[in-house]
């Protein structure tokens, strides 16, 4: 199971931009994901946990 942590680096238009923050990798590009998949109330620099195929905010 993948088990994954983002920030949302920016929003445009249907899609958000999330930067992978539990990598070490330098220069990682950012994951483009539609923003349907996203919860409602989630803005730029909105922590996001990724598993069991779901996103969810992180506190």
């Amino acid at each position: 199971m993948l088990v994954c942590e983002y920030i949302v680096e920016r929003i445009d238009g249907d899609y958000a931009m999330l930067r992978r923050t539990d990598e070490k990798e330098e220069g990682a590009e950012p994951k483009m994901v539609a923003r349907a998949l996203l919860p409602p109330e989630t803005a730029e620099g909105t922590k996001l946990l990724y598993e069991w195929m779901q996103y969810s905010i992180v506190e």
